[in-house]
C-alpha cells in the first residue's frame, strides 16, 4: 500500500523550487506563463490559456506539462525544437485536431498524453516520429473510429489507453504495428462490434480492458487473435448467453471478468479452450443455474455473487465439482425458501435434497414463480423464427443487432426479428413512445432512443422487455416519466436520461425498476433533490446528478440508496458540503463536487463517509478557505484529493490521510511563506 511519502503533489512548483538568489537563476530561460526546474529538467505551463506551445523553452528540457490550456490544435513539427522530451502531458488542453507530423523529432519521447480532449479522429501519419514511446494516453476523447496504420510507428508501445471515448467498431488490423503492446484499455466505449481480425498484429498483449462496452454476443474469433492474453475484462455488457460455439480460444489466459452483465445461461465448455484459467468473475449477473465447467483443470477461484442461484436438485453436479476440482467459490442461494442466503461454498451435496419422485418437477414450478423465466435461445432450446426487418431498417442476424438511426421515422416501427438484442431508433422524429411498443422482443438487451424529439413514454411502452438491461433517452424533451411506462422492463439496470427537461428526478418511476444500477439524469434542471426522490432506488450504485441547477440536497435524500458507490453532483450551484445528505452511504466510494459555489469547507463536512470515500474531487469550486478540520473523519482509504483550479493561498496539513496517492492543487495562487511549510513536509 502506498504510504505518505508517495504521494504526488501535483504542480506545487513555487513550493518546491529553491528560495533566495538561485530561484532567479533558474527561471531565467523561462516563457513568461511557466515554471521552469533546470537543475531536473522539468518546464509546467499548466492552466495559462495558452493557445499555442509557447517558445523559448529550454531546448534540454526533458518533461514538459502543458495541462489545462485552450491549444485546440497541434501543428506540424510543434516541439521540433525539444528533442530531449521524455514526457509531454497535454490533457485538458480542447484539442481537436492533429495534425500530420505534430510530434515529429520526439524521437526520445516515453509518455504522450492526450487525454480529455476533443479528438473525433487521428489522421493517419499523426503520430509518425514517436519511434521510442511507451505509453499513449487517448482516453477520454470523442474517437467515433480507428483507421488501421494510426499506430503503426509506435513500435514500442507497451500500454495504449483509448477508454471513456464513442467508439463503436473495431476494424481489422486497428492495432497493426504495437509488437510490444501489453496492455489495451478500451473500456467505457460502444463497442458492440469487433472485426474477426481487429487484435491481430498484438503478439504481446497481456492485458485486455472491454469492460462498459456494448457488446451483445461474445465476439471470441476476435478475441481469440490475441492469443497472449492473461487477463480479458468484458464485465458491464449485456451478453446473455456464452457456449462453446463462441470459439473463445486463450491458452495462457489466467483471469476472466464477466461481471456485472446480462447472463442467463452458459455452456458447460464455454471456456473449455482456456486451458490454464484461474479466475472466473460472474457477479451480478442472471445466472440461476451453473452446469459444471469443462476443460478448467487449473481453475481456483469462481465469483458468484449477485446472481440468483437456484440451490435446488438441479445444482448437486455443481457443488460436487466444486468440491472436486477445489474451486473456491462465493454466492449465495436465492432459492428455495429454506436455504435462501445460505453462502454456496458453506453447502454440501447432500444439502440438496430431492425427496421422492417428482422432486424436480416441484423445484421447477417454485423456481418459475419466484424468478423471470430464462429466455429462449440457448443452445437446446427452440429458437422462434426470426421475423422480417421493417422498411428502412438494417437487421443483422449474425450480431442480433436492428438499426433504424436517422431514418426520419415519426412513429416507433414494428417487425424486428424475435431474438434482437440491441434496437438502434436514434435520430428520428416520434414524441411519443406508445403503449406495446416493441412486440415480440422478449431477449432485447439495450434499446436506443436518443435524440428523437421524446416527451412522453406512454403506459406500458416497455411492456414485454423482460430482458432489457440498457435504456437510452438522452438528448430528448422528457420532463417526467411514470412507473407504468417502465413496467415490463424487470431487469432494466442502466437508465440514461441525460440533457432532458426534467425539474425533479423521477422518484415514482423508480420503484418499477428493482434492478436499476445506474441512473444518469446529467444536464437537466433539477434544482432540490428531497426526501423520497431515490425511494425506488434501493438498488442504485452509480448516480450522475453533475450539470442541473441543485442548490439544495435535502438531509435523507440519498438514504435509500445505501448501496451508492459513485455520486456525482459536480457542475451544480451547491453552496456548501451536503453534509448531513451523506449520513447512511456506507459503501460511497467516488464523491463529485467540483463546480460548485463551494468557497469554504467546515470542520468534518465528509465525515458521514469517511470510512469508505476513495476519492474526492473540489477542484473548480471557488474555495479560498479549508478549515483545519475539513478532513477530519477522511480515511484511511481516501486515495485522491482534486483541489486543483480553486483560490487557496494557504492549505492546512493534512496528517490523517495517510494512504493519499495523489493530491492536485494546481492552478491556485498559494502564498508560499511558513503558513505551508507543515504541508510542504
Amino acid at each position: 500500500m502506498a504510504g505518505p511519502q508517495s504521494v504526488s503533489l501535483v504542480l506545487l512548483i513555487p513550493l518546491l523550487l529553491p528560495l533566495g538568489p538561485n530561484r532567479c537563476a533558474v527561471a531565467q530561460r523561462c516563457p513568461q506563463a511557466c515554471v521552469c526546474d533546470n537543475p531536473r529538467r522539468h518546464v509546467a505551463c499548466r492552466h495559462q490559456n495558452l493557445t499555442e506551445v509557447p517558445t523559448a523553452i529550454p531546448e534540454l528540457t526533458q518533461r514538459l506539462d502543458l495541462q489545462g490550456n485552450v491549444l485546440q490544435e497541434i501543428p506540424p513539427a510543434a516541439f521540433r525544437d525539444l528533442p530531449h522530451l521524455t514526457h509531454l502531458d497535454l490533457r485538458h488542453c480542447q484539442v481537436g485536431l492533429v495534425a500530420e507530423g505534430a510530434f515529429r523529432g520526439l524521437g526520445r519521447l516515453l509518455l504522450l498524453n492526450l487525454a480529455s480532449n476533443r479528438l473525433r479522429a487521428l489522421p493517419q501519419e499523426a503520430l509518425d516520429g514517436l519511434g521510442s514511446l511507451q505509453r499513449l494516453e487517448l482516453a477520454g476523447n470523442m474517437l467515433e473510429e480507428l483507421r488501421p496504420g494510426t499506430f503503426g510507428a509506435l513500435g514500442a508501445v507497451t500500454t495504449l489507453n483509448l477508454a471513456h471515448n464513442a467508439l463503436v467498431y473495431l476494424p481489422a488490423m486497428a492495432f497493426q504495428g504495437l509488437v510490444r503492446a501489453r496492455w489495451l484499455q478500451l473500456s467505457h466505449n460502444a463497442l458492440s462490434v469487433l472485426a474477426p481480425e481487429a487484435l491481430a498484429g498484438l503478439p504481446a498483449l497481456r492485458r485486455l480492458s472491454l469492460h462498459h462496452n456494448e457488446l451483445q454476443a461474445l465476439p471470441g474469433a476476435a478475441l481469440s487473435q490475441a492469443r497472449g492474453l492473461a487477463c480479458l475484462e468484458l464485465g458491464h455488457n449485456p451478453f446473455t448467453y456464452m457456449g462453446e460455439e463462441d470459439e473463445l480460444a486463450l491458452p495462457g489466459l489466467r483471469e476472466l471478468r464477466l461481471d456485472h452483465g446480462a447472463l442467463q445461461a452458459l455452456d458447460a465448455r464455454a471456456f473449455a479452450r482456456c486451458p490454464r484459467l484461474h479466475t472466473l468473475d460472474l457477479r451480478g449477473n442472471q445466472l440461476d443455474a451453473l452446469p459444471p465447467l469443462q476443460g478448467l483443470g487449473q481453475l481456483r477461484r469462481l465469483r458468484l455473487q449477485g446472481n440468483p442461484l437456484w440451490c435446488g436438485c438441479r445444482a448437486r453436479p455443481l457443488l460436487e465439482w466444486l468440491a472436486r476440482a477445489r474451486v473456491r467459490s462465493d454466492g449465495a442461494c436465492w432459492g428455495p425458501r429454506l436455504l435462501r442466503g445460505e453462502a454456496l461454498d458453506a453447502l454440501r451435496p447432500s444439502d440438496l435434497r430431492c425427496p421422492g419422485p417428482g422432486a424436480e418437477e416441484e423445484e421447477a414450478e417454485e423456481l418459475k414463480a419466484t424468478r423471470p423465466r430464462t429466455p429462449d435461445g440457448a443452445p437446446g432450446e427452440e429458437a422462434g423464427a426470426a421475423g422480417p426487418c421493417p422498411r428502412s431498417c438494417v437487421c443483422v442476424p449474425e450480431s442480433r443487432h436492428s438499426s433504424c438511426e436517422g431514418r426520419g421515422l415519426q412513429a416507433v416501427p414494428r417487425g424486428f426479428p424475435n431474438d434482437t438484442q440491441l434496437l438502434d431508433l436514434r435520430r428520428n422524429r416520434f414524441p411519443v413512445v406508445p403503449q406495446a411498443a416493441f412486440p415480440g422482443l422478449g431477449r432485447l438487451v439495450s434499446l436506443h432512443l436518443q435524440h428523437c424529439g421524446l416527451t412522453e413514454l406512454e403506459a406500458g411502452a416497455l411492456a414485454g422487455l423482460d430482458s432489457l438491461v440498457y435504456l437510452y433517452l438522452s438528448d430528448n424533451r422528457l420532463s417526467g416519466l411514470s412507473a407504468a411506462a417502465l413496467e415490463g422492463a424487470p431487469r432494466l439496470g442502466y437508465l440514461y436520461l441525460e440533457r432532458n427537461h426534467f425539474v425533479r428526478v423521477p422518484g415514482a418511476a423508480l420503484l418499477a425498476l428493482p434492478s436499476l444500477f445506474s441512473l444518469h439524469l446529467q444536464d437537466n434542471a433539477l434544482d432540490h433533490l428531497a426526501p423520497g426522490d431515490l425511494a425506488g432506488g434501493r438498488a442504485l450504485r452509480w448516480l450522475y446528478l453533475s450539470g442541473n441547477r441543485l442548490a439544495r440536497v435535502s438531509p435523507g435524500a440519498l438514504g435509500p440508496a445505501r448501496e451508492l458507490e459513485q455520486l456525482h453532483l459536480d457542475r451544480n450551484r451547491l453552496g456548501e458540503v451536503p453534509t448531513e445528505a451523506l449520513e447512511g452511504l456506507p459503501a460511497l466510494l467516488e464523491l463529485q463536487l467540483s463546480g460548485n459555489p463551494l468557497r469554504a469547507l467546515r470542520d468534518g463536512a465528509f465525515r458521514p463517509v469517511g470510512r469508505s470515500l476513495q476519492h474526492l474531487f473540489l477542484n473548480s469550486s471557488g474555495l479560498e478557505q479549508i478549515s483545519p478540520g475539513a478532513f477530519s473523519g477522511l480515511g484511511p482509504r481516501l486515495r485522491s484529493l482534486h483541489l486543483q483550479k480553486n483560490q487557496l493561498r494557504t492549505l492546512p496539513a493534512l496528517p490523517g490521510l495517510s494512504e493519499l496517492e495523489l493530491v492536485d492543487l494546481s492552478g491556485n495562487p498559494f502564498h508560499c511563506d511558513c503558513q505551508l511549510l507543515p504541508l510542504h513536509k
